[in-house]
């Protein structure tokens, strides 16, 4: 969950900007406790508020709280945030992000650096998948429901935002040079995570940062002390940045992070074939801000992710060929490619100004996002599967905040396009989404002047994917089925209703506390859900052909509706002591076909509730605390089950250059798995006890 920083900063400046320390009050100077996560800015937000102050559905977690959470995977820098879930299957180094029960095909927005990360592979378990290796993460921001289509077109779920480390992370105010050195061990596959940086301030306004990190991972054990076939890994991860200040109030900021992962899949236990990765982003981002100019605060991001998976069979296999449906055998050393690659550019302005004593920040842009998937292979490969064509999504919008005293009220436009094609298909389609939240902040007294209330009802659009309009060819192994494309696919229309509530007050029980909370209560409509169904030949109108060994059908098709609703609880409370911190979250949801039939919706999460405490010692240097979490099995799935995981850590600062950080997950060694994989053929079990020591020496000059 977004615990607590211990020495974060009220969060009241804009952007970029830091509070002068030599105005601090004597009070403040004593009491370092400071504020909360929630009062930290949001760096994907258009208009600089901090996640306590927006009216949505917003988490952050920042740097301390990564380094606490010593995360190997995406899934753990995620752990406890409310609504959000992670899927891996045994590859854990490439994941699929689950807001509010959907996810996969863009539903969840998964942007780092400011681009888009949309590779997909057509399999059993996670279809839309994405690599970013933790170390080089700095903050994470999330942003939950269709109020985030300011972000992107399709992010009817959400938004998750991976902002990566800059020089400036590294560098004190007096050195033009600085590095760090990271080396871990865990003792739950007996893996290794070695990392460096280094870091130079080539001017005042001028600094670059590299970063290389190495993971090497064996098969880890469950709970049961069962080792978990496949779930090893080898990856090379690197960052490099540059950020240049050409004027006083502009920043360019110039990035590549990149990855090269290996793993192998397993099929009964047995290593069947070789996966390869690389995976390279390259972003451009440029801003201008002019404190005398309230209507120019410029953003232009330019970016380009390319992913290439190859998979290379490491057994002979008993396949079907894609075309004919009849056996092949697929020798050993057989190849399939994937190439995904993903281009975009996202460009708006906010303009602050006021009319008749109402303040106005209006935020207005466009965007464009292209992807372009290659696959192939030999005949009953995996690639065939997944298609390849092209598809450009763009929009446009408007939305004005509007500031009058105890009333704050957000209005704002979308809209949106796409173009979708292959060889013998082109689909199109358009349409304008409208977003409209009122906050009010009705009490003055000194027990309730920062509560306030708010409601939104919020549109987004997502258009289908050239897997679920353009799949084909017949199922490879097993049993040989038909997959059938469907280039009448409707897209999804989230319609969400959200009322919450947020709650900041300081100096409760001690000068210098702070206490922290957001809850929310939401309803989402998902009109022409797009999900997989089997059709049988038998059945009346159902496209699917009859012919000798044709069981089944399998399509993307619409149904009338998802309904989604659930509720989301995060609350902290700091003081100089030390923290504490709660979250919850209880989803549910069902399809609706269009003669009315419910169906569970596979995507729905474990409803969660995490609790942590944190304590500080030795003026601060010294932190110890632990996590428990609960987590309910969802309505409807077969193989979930209730579990509860408690964890515990500490972290030691021991000079200004060395830090020990020590961390124990699964202390109980519970055997449990995640309920997003009860659609796969194999049941993957989480880790059981991992202890985790490492140690950090930074020097500089």
């Amino acid at each position: 969950m977004s615990a607590l920083s211990a020495h974060a900063q009220q969060a009241t400046q804009p952007a970029g900007k830091q509070p002068d320390q030599s105005k601090k009050t004597d009070q403040e100077k004593a009491t370092p406790a400071g504020a909360t996560l929630l009062d930290k800015i949001l760096v994907l937000s258009r208009t600089g508020e901090t996640a306590i102050e927006s009216l949505a559905s917003a988490s952050h977690v920042d740097q301390e709280q990564l380094d606490r959470r010593m995360a190997t995977t995406p899934n753990e820098m995620l752990f406890g945030v409310p609504g959000v879930a992670a899927q891996a299957d045994a590859r854990r180094v490439s994941t699929s992000i689950n807001i509010r029960g959907l996810q996969d095909f863009g539903r969840v927005a998964v942007i780092v650096d400011g681009a888009r990360q949309n590779f997909q592979r057509s399999d059993h378990g996670t279809q839309s998948t994405f690599y970013i290796d933790p170390e080089l993460v700095k903050s994470v921001d999330v942003i939950r429901g269709p109020v985030a289509n300011t972000y992107g077109s399709g992010a009817i779920g959400g938004v998750v935002f991976f902002d990566t480390k800059d020089a400036q992370d590294f560098l004190k105010p007096d050195e033009s040079w600085a590095g760090s050195v990271t080396g871990r061990y865990e003792s739950n596959g007996k893996g290794w995570t070695s990392s460096a940086s280094g870091a130079y301030r080539v001017s005042e306004n001028w600094e670059v940062l590299g970063n290389i990190v190495y993971r090497d991972y064996d098969n880890y054990k469950d709970g049961d002390g069962d080792t978990v076939n496949g779930t090893g890994f080898d990856v090379l991860s690197g960052l490099l940045k540059t950020t240049i200040r050409p004027t006083e109030n502009s920043e360019l900021k110039l990035g590549w992070v990149g990855s090269s992962d290996g793993w192998d899949e397993t099929s009964g236990g047995v290593p069947v074939n070789d996966i390869d990765l690389k995976s390279n982003t390259f972003t451009a981002r440029y801003n201008i801000t002019d404190e005398d100019k309230s209507w120019l605060d410029l953003h232009i991001n330019t970016s380009y992710n390319k992913t290439n998976l190859g998979l290379t069979s490491l057994v002979p296999q008993n396949r079907f060929d894609p075309v004919s449906g009849l056996p092949v055998v697929l020798p050993a050393g057989s190849q399939s490619t994937f190439d995904v690659g993903t281009a975009g550019i996202d460009i708006w302005n906010t303009s602050r100004f006021e009319t008749g004593g109402i303040a106005h920040e209006l935020s207005y842009g466009g965007d464009w996002v292209g992807d372009n998937v290659k696959t192939g292979g030999a005949a009953g490969g995996d690639s065939f599967y997944t298609p390849s064509g092209k598809r450009n999504v763009s929009g446009a919008y408007v939305q004005d905040k509007l500031t009058w005293d105890w009333l704050e009220v957000i209005a704002g436009l979308r809209y949106d396009s796409y173009i979708l094609k292959n060889d013998t298909h082109d689909i199109s389609g358009d349409r304008l989404s409208p977003r409209v939240t009122v906050g009010v902040s009705p009490f003055e007294s000194a027990g309730l002047a920062g509560l306030q209330f708010y409601g939104t009802y919020a549109e987004g659009y997502r258009s289908p994917s050239i897997t679920e309009t353009l799949i084909s060819g017949n199922h490879p192994a097993g049993v040989s089925f038909p997959f059938l494309p469907n280039p009448n696919l409707r897209p999804e229309t989230g319609k969400t209703t959200e009322f919450g509530v947020n709650y900041k007050q300081n100096d409760i029980f001690e000068a210098g506390d702070a206490l922290r909370l957001k809850a929310a209560y939401f309803n989402n409509d998902v009109d022409d859900y797009i999900d997989g169904v089997t059709l049988s030949p038998f059945a009346p109108g159902s496209g699917c052909p009859f012919g000798p060994g044709i069981p089944i059908c399998f399509q993307y098709q619409n149904f009338a509706k998802a309904r989604i609703n659930g509720f989301e609880l995060e609350g902290v409370y700091d003081a100089a002591w030390g923290y504490a911190g709660l979250s919850a979250s209880i989803t549910n949801g069902h399809t609706v076909s269009y003669k009315g039939v419910e169906a569970d919706l596979a995507t729905i999460p474990s409803s969660q509730v995490t609790a942590q405490l944190g304590l500080r010692f030795l003026e601060d240097k010294l932190t110890v605390g632990g996590e428990v979490q609960y987590n309910g099995k969802p309505k409807g799935n077969a193989v979930a089950t209730d579990y509860t995981l408690v964890n515990a850590f500490a972290s030691y600062q021991a000079t200004d250059d060395l830090k020990v950080d020590f961390r124990a997950d699964n202390l109980f060694d519970v055997k449990y798995a995640n309920p997003l994989n009860g659609g796969t053929t194999v049941a993957v079990y989480e880790p059981g006890i991992t202890l985790k020591l490492a140690a950090t020496m930074r020097f500089g000059g």
